[in-house]
């Protein structure tokens, strides 16, 4: 939930073209979201995340995945502070540090992931295309000092929220969380806001390059090339990888593209009408909250190996649910499952 200036929509305002129920409503759609986005995303992410860090030999791929749950999961866990701050109609309660750093972990997240995502599409084309050089190059401790890089370019790019973030007292006492980009208190005065508004369009462009444009021109195009060279092998329609290659491009463009248009809107919104903004605002959630949820899935889950060990892992935790843990049953129980445990690490070797 990022707020630049006054960019969401107030509950009320005298000069709201909008009625204070329509806005309400927006406010209280955009929170039922985020809640049902933190029990799936929760439980998924963290079922996910058992698998990979528990259940998988550790490779390449899987460590890709592994840190791109985390994030996922890291980004789930903050969302019930900014469906309480919707509630309350954009009250925010929790002070300036909580601001500030929850703030700066939500885009620490957004960075990550959007960059881990790219980082797999080109993976992906190095696999296809260098398969050779792959081989002698591609190997886990690599992977480990890049996806070290990867968090560190994120944090990089999120500390100025660090700076910029803080809260603000407006109409009727109520608190925002908000980006003050002139690090002033004149919140009213000309200077400043032209600071403001400078400083907030070169933050925005280099979030919308770095976080949207860039990073889908590479995975849209690493997956294009990925495609050509299967259609010469003839095995572009050989089953799930040019559809999950396809839904990866399509799913990170619609999942990315209302919040970068909704940031876009806020240079524009004295013209721009409420009633849009309240739209893009619910729009972007979801389509935020399918990306968080989702696209774990459309990754894993085509995965063979992946499900099987998720099947074999998930069986394994319900029997023990049920298995008595006294007398020789849970003894005979222990057996079992340590001999399961190393079948399954054995067929995903």
């Amino acid at each position: 939930m990022d707020q630049d200036n006054t960019t969401l929509p107030p509950t009320t305002g005298a000069n709201s073209s909008q009625t204070p129920a329509a806005v309400s409503a927006a406010h209280l759609v955009t929170a039922v979201l985020l809640f049902t986005t933190f029990l799936v995303g929760v439980a998924g992410n963290g079922l996910y995340l058992w698998v990979l860090a528990l259940k998988m030999r550790r490779t390449v791929t899987t460590l890709w995945f592994l840190h791109l749950v985390s994030c996922y999961l890291l980004f789930t866990l903050l969302i019930p502070f900014f469906a309480v701050y919707v509630l309350l109609g954009f009250h925010w309660v929790f002070g300036t540090a909580m601001c500030k750093l929850l703030n700066t972990c939500i885009s620490v997240g957004m960075f990550t992931s959007v960059f881990l995502l790219t980082l797999i599409s080109l993976d992906r084309y190095i696999l296809t295309h260098h398969p050779i050089w792959s081989r002698n190059h591609r190997i886990v401790p690599r992977a480990q000092k890049l996806i070290v890089g990867v968090w560190l370019a994120s944090f990089g790019l999120s500390t100025p929220y660090l700076a910029f973030r803080e809260t603000q007292v407006v109409d009727g006492g109520r608190i925002i969380c908000i980006n003050n980009y002139a690090l002033s208190r004149d919140w009213n005065g000309a200077e400043p806001q032209e600071l403001r508004r400078r400083v907030h369009l070169a933050v925005f462009m280099v979030r919308l390059l770095l976080g949207f444009l860039l990073p889908f021109c590479t995975i849209a195009g690493c997956y294009g090339r990925v495609g050509l060279k299967m259609k010469e092998k003839k095995l572009v329609w050989a089953g799930k990888p040019f559809k999950v290659m396809v839904a990866a491009v399509v799913s990170f463009f619609l999942s990315w593209l209302p919040y970068h248009l909704y940031q876009s809107l806020n240079f524009y919104k004295k013209e721009v009408p409420e009633s849009v903004m309240g739209a893009l605002l619910v729009i972007y959630t979801f389509s935020s909250c399918f990306n968080t949820c989702f696209t774990p899935i459309l990754y894993l889950f085509v995965g063979e190996k992946f499900w099987q060990v998720f099947r074999t892992s998930l069986l394994t935790l319900v029997k023990a649910a049920f298995v008595d843990d006294l007398g020789s049953s849970a003894l005979e129980y222990s057996g079992r499952h340590g001999s399961e445990v190393e079948n399954t690490r054995k067929e995903v070797v």
